[in-house]
């Protein structure tokens, strides 16, 4: 016997997002980095950045390691996660960040699977 489903999860799903969307203008205001803010931002950005290609993934993979469940349990390892960030793991963030854009550039931008992310 086939189930039958009624209607979309679509239409829930875009008035979640702009629910979600206005409690954000109403909190960050100006300052909203998203494509309904008043700047309107690409969904994807095309520039290359630390903060894109390693920090955000190192950071949410610390913070998220023990399954926090509680608000005040998540802001304490957001905290930790980022007093323990040392400046020479960003000092040589930077320098492999800038090894691969000299890499790119001396490849004329042509598409080189052996890129190695050094830590």
């Amino acid at each position: 016997m086939m189930s039958r489903s009624c209607g979309s999860n679509k239409t829930a799903q875009h008035v979640t997002q702009l629910v979600t969307i206005d409690l954000l203008k109403d909190w960050f205001g100006d300052r909203l980095i998203s494509r309904f803010g008043p700047v309107n931002w690409p969904p994807r950005s095309c520039d290359l950045t630390l903060l894109d290609y390693f920090l955000w993934g190192y950071v949410k993979s610390l913070v998220y390691a023990d399954k926090p469940q509680m608000l005040d349990h998540l802001e304490d390892n957001i905290r930790r996660v980022i007093a323990d960030i040392r400046p020479q793991m960003l000092e040589k963030v930077i320098e492999n960040w800038t090894s691969r854009l000299d890499y790119i550039r001396a490849s004329r931008g042509s598409q080189k699977p052996e890129i190695i992310f050094k830590m």
